[in-house]
């Protein structure tokens, strides 16, 4: 399979998508931030320095997807119809899930913009409880699912949308 942002020579390119026909496009992201139980009580009990951890995290998430053109040098500008995230806690981890979906009709997806959703909603969590301590780790950011395009859906393996 050949690289879509690598031309001929090898350089880097933003991929031509002027000849390509619009369809509704969806994709969901999701990822985790583990942190220590006595962080996880300040999240949860709402009493951390920065205040509302998960609707902060929630907010930022949806900025970051409406900023990642800005963030990723070869992605299209999106117009984005819809982004929805949820900022849930965990006990099990403990820490915080974030779950990201985005929507848009073009000519190119939205999963740049569903991850990075993620990745910037959970940059928010460790940013608002890093004084409980700077040991969280944040990971399983990935892909759960896309549709719309002319690869059509795409789905991962054991996609649990709660994770």
């Amino acid at each position: 399979m050949k690289l879509s942002h690598v031309d001929e020579q090898g350089h880097a390119r933003m991929v031509d998508v002027a000849g390509k026909s619009e369809s509704t496009r969806t994709a969901v992201a999701a990822g985790s931030i583990r942190m220590s139980p006595e962080a996880f009580a300040l999240v949860e009990g709402n009493s951390g320095p920065k205040g509302d951890v998960l609707s902060t995290a929630e907010l930022a998430a949806t900025m970051g997807a409406k900023r990642t053109a800005d963030l990723i040098p070869l992605c299209h500008p999106i117009g984005l119809d819809g982004v929805q995230v949820d900022a849930t806690l965990d006990s099990d981890l403990p820490g915080v899930r974030v779950q990201a979906e985005v929507k848009a009709v073009g000519k190119t997806g939205v999963e740049m913009e569903a991850l990075t959703a993620v990745a910037v909603g959970l940059l928010t969590v460790y940013d608002m409880v890093k004084a409980a301590g700077h040991g969280m780790e944040i990971g399983d950011i990935r892909l759960l699912h896309k549709t719309g395009g002319t690869r059509g859906d795409w789905h991962a393996a054991n996609a649990n949308p709660a994770t």
